[in-house]
């Protein structure tokens, strides 16, 4: 069984003196299930044998790529790519479990003030909102990666009946907890902040908080699901996090 660098034709290239850059091939399209089981994989495999190595700080995933940031003034460049081709070459795509937690279910209250684009999106999808929604909680989704701020979770696995263009103009402000749909992918905005997803609904539940470790609720490879709410108990799930 080849190892994994020749199963999946990892690209390496260096960002700054500071980060290795693993890149899958373009053959991996952007929000796909696959990449991002390709990319989870080579996660663990890295995560296990750089955990002690002195001066390498973090992996970071992307959709196509994940970057490992060390510090050049304890471990050169060369052996830190020599490092990460003796890992990689020693593992093969058959022989490596992810391992998985199981699905966290996410309480999400759709529509109305909490969801303003859920007719938009589905007049888009030419089907009724209650059956955007039911779509939405029907499927299982995997967290690819996290970004563009602290806790916010780009998640694949979206219906493709329900996929939507992002905004031809974004908003100034979204809500903390509200939930998008940008192309086929979908996500929870962890912070108030400037977006141009499509909104569908809203989560009670907070993404991020700096008093704990982790600060981030969800994590790259975890499986989350959707429920649908209503407002009474929107209300009472965000009473009991404040």
């Amino acid at each position: 069984m080849p190892p994994v660098t020749e199963t999946w034709s990892i690209e390496r290239s260096w960002m700054g003196d500071t980060a290795l850059l693993l890149r899958l091939p373009e053959s991996f399209s952007n929000a796909s299930i696959q990449a991002a089981a390709v990319l989870l994989t080579i996660d663990q495999i890295l995560r296990k044998h750089l955990a002690q190595v002195p001066g390498v700080r973090d992996c970071v995933l992307a959709y196509r790529s994940l970057a490992i940031y060390f510090d050049p003034d304890e471990i050169s460049p060369d052996t830190l790519r020599a490092r990460v081709d003796a890992a990689l070459e020693g593992a093969t795509a058959a022989s490596t479990n992810v391992e998985r937690p199981d699905a966290i279910t996410i309480p999400v209250c759709y529509g109305g003030s909490f969801g303003p684009d859920l007719e938009e999106v589905a007049r888009h999808a030419k089907l009724a909102p209650d059956e955007v929604v039911r779509l939405h909680t029907a499927g299982s989704y995997d967290v690819a990666m996290i970004g563009f701020a602290p806790g916010f979770p780009y998640l694949t696995g979206l219906d493709p009946r329900i996929a939507a263009p992002r905004k031809p103009t974004p908003r100034a402000r979204v809500e903390a907890g509200s939930v998008g749909i940008a192309g086929r992918q979908t996500g929870i905005y962890s912070f108030a902040t400037p977006g141009g997803w499509q909104i569908i609904g809203r989560t009670p539940v907070p993404l991020f908080n700096p008093a704990r470790w982790p600060p981030t609720w969800l994590e790259p490879g975890m499986r989350v699901t959707f429920r649908a709410i209503d407002e009474e108990e929107y209300d009472g799930i965000r009473r009991a996090y404040t």
